[in-house]
């Protein structure tokens, strides 16, 4: 009997999903993520030996790797289909050194989808398990584990045991510990708005918001001078000087990235980023519909590329111009940048088969999953079609005092002052890509406002306005907002800390297993603990607490799997100087054992 090939994935649901397409001819079996780590009990990495690591198999995984072994011995080749990331490939590579097939034998195939059209794709071009992607994941998990292990005793000792610190997730608490303390050390200005109710010679009736006194930009400062203006303009003559109209596009948003999917999921359906990656994890793997089997619903999530397939693309376009019409899809085929660091072998996070639309999949997926689907598909359609498009209008309104008002909010004028107020206003021309998707922003992002319509009546240079009222607005400086899981998420994106694999992790372990920091609502607080901890590193271990200096060892990590760098020397350039700070703090550190409460907000 011939023997047939072994093909590991890393879940039960990926084998299913998988062996459906491959007629039987394969043995696909599930490894359940890493069957090797390095050990809990010890450090497990011999800096004197070029950071050797000692690799064990995980006590949880004996079984398992008992059963792939059996498996394994039934078959003359292996196929490693795990995900097409750097954890991917190690965890291929660990079993390609536990199991007993000749390394000759041992081929790697990736997809970015589970649809019978990539997985039998990838059979036809095998390839072989990338070493410098294994080197850059063992080089991430020899650093975390020097830093977590050599961290937490440190802690243990100075201010109470079961604390720790990781190389990233230090980083992340401070940014939230500095962002409150920013919040606790604001004082709050007062300033004051001035707004015209004015009505035209046709409806409706609008306001006008104040711009200029006499020439120059109004400030506003307290009530006394804001009510000195109102009298001033008291009888006051508004002539509309200026009107401008004019035509503004809004472009859609790429289709989404890890770091993209994880905030608007927060802000849209309030999930934590574990659980977006777990229900988006589900849809990957496949959800099982009614006469077909399980079918994977969209592509890879873990992925930093806004490329999209050219195929993908196509289906796209034909949707769209059957669905909803053929002025909705442009003439070209709309072309999204990535960041710098982006792996363009990934795709964005799209659905595997824009068909299978959020309705006609409703009855197969749980709400979570059908939540999570609808985002997922409704943007990526939205990121293949035309621009929406307003009319614009905007116009600067003259208000010039009666000659006998008293001067206002100028003191060194003669007289009362010429005022300006302007009004901007538009109207949707064409929904373009938000007659399927509009895409959400943070509550106390200004910009939250600016596509909503706003009524202006057919205003014409010269025509005199009637003032219905002035009405003075007193507002206060606010201080910057505090972190939600999503803004969080995007500043480490935009700092360069992270990666799409290490998000949720990196909030998951700050949040829930540290108590450092607090979730009050959906802003981020941190604990007085947090706070401890982050006073105690940020004076002997600056650069592990320093954004920069982390971003920059994200950059050399993608250096690693680029074959630029290697990975001993990229773990000994940071552990030199580590375990010099590591010396000096455990003779210089001071001890706060009492009176640190564990996982309390702070006041």
């Amino acid at each position: 009997m011939a023997k047939r090939p072994l093909v590991v994935v890393e879940s039960p649901t990926k084998v299913k999903t998988i062996a459906k397409y491959l007629d039987g001819k394969y043995v696909v079996k599930a490894s359940m993520g890493h069957v090797r780590d390095l050990p809990k009990s010890q450090l497990g990495v011999d800096p004197k030996k070029n950071f050797k690591p000692k690799y064990v198999v995980t006590p949880t995984k004996r079984k398992i790797l008992d059963d792939l072994v059996k498996a394994a011995e039934k078959a003359d080749t292996l196929y490693v289909a795990t995900d097409p990331d750097r954890e991917g490939e190690a965890i291929g590579w660990h079993l390609a050194q536990e199991l007993p097939i000749q390394k000759k034998n041992v081929y790697r195939i990736t997809f970015n989808e589970i649809t019978e059209r990539a997985v039998r794709a990838a059979f036809t071009k095998p390839g072989r398990i990338d070493l410098k992607k294994v080197d850059a994941q063992q080089a991430r998990r020899v650093l975390d584990r020097l830093v977590g292990y050599s961290l937490s005793p440190l802690l243990w000792d100075k201010i109470q045991r079961g604390l720790s610190a990781g190389r990233v997730q230090s980083v992340a608490v401070r940014l939230i510990v500095d962002r409150e303390r920013a919040i606790q050390a604001f004082t709050p200005v007062e300033y004051w708005t001035l707004h015209a109710r004015l009505e035209a010679t046709v409806p409706p009736e609008f306001v006008a918001t104040l711009r200029e006194v006499a020439g120059e930009k109004a400030a506003l400062a307290t009530g006394s001078a804001t009510q000195a203006l109102v009298d001033s303009l008291d009888g006051a003559r508004f002539v509309v000087r200026n009107v401008t109209r004019g035509e503004r596009k809004r472009n859609p948003a790429p289709p989404f990235i890890t770091s993209t999917l994880q905030q608007d999921a927060g802000r849209k359906l309030g999930f934590s980023a574990k659980k977006t990656m777990t229900v988006a994890q589900q849809l990957y793997e496949g959800i099982e519909v009614s006469g077909e089997g399980p079918v994977g619903l969209i592509t890879y999530m873990r992925t930093d590329s806004v490329r999209v397939s050219a195929d993908a693309q196509q289906e796209a376009r034909r949707w769209a111009g059957e669905r909803i019409g053929a002025e909705y899809v442009p003439e070209t085929l709309p072309v999204y940048k990535s960041r710098g660091s982006a792996q363009e072998a990934h795709e964005a996070i799209r659905p595997s088969d824009v068909a299978r639309d959020p309705k006609s999949m409703a009855r197969f997926l749980t709400k979570d999953q059908l939540a999570l689907y609808r985002l997922i598909w409704e943007r990526f359609m939205a990121s293949q079609l035309m621009p929406a498009v307003y009319d614009t209008v905007a116009a600067d309104i003259e208000a010039t005092p009666a000659a006998n008002r008293p001067p206002a909010a100028r003191t060194d004028l003669a007289g009362p002052a010429t005022a300006i107020f302007r009004v901007q206003g538009q109207t949707m021309k064409f929904k373009g890509f938000t007659a399927v998707y509009v895409e959400s922003r943070e509550e106390d992002d200004a910009a939250a406002d600016e596509d909503a319509e706003s009524a202006v009546p057919a205003l014409e240079e010269g025509e005199v306005l009637t003032l219905l009222g002035l009405d003075p607005k007193q507002h206060f400086t606010q201080p910057p907002p505090r972190y939600t899981e999503a803004s969080l998420i995007k500043a480490l994106e935009e700092l360069g800390i992270g990666r799409p694999s290490t998000y949720a992790s990196i909030l998951g372990t700050i949040i829930n297993d540290r108590g450092y920091v607090h979730r009050e609502r959906r802003t981020l607080l941190p604990t007085e603990l947090g706070m401890a901890v982050t006073d105690k590193l940020m004076p002997f271990f600056g650069d592990i607490m320093d954004v920069t200096f982390t971003a920059q060892m994200e950059d050399h990590l993608d250096k690693v799997e680029e074959g630029e760098l290697g990975w001993v020397e990229t773990v000994k350039e940071f552990y030199e100087p580590f375990k010099r700070d590591l010396a000096r703090a455990k003779k210089e550190m001071g001890s706060e054992k009492a009176g640190v409460p564990i996982g309390e907000a702070c006041p």
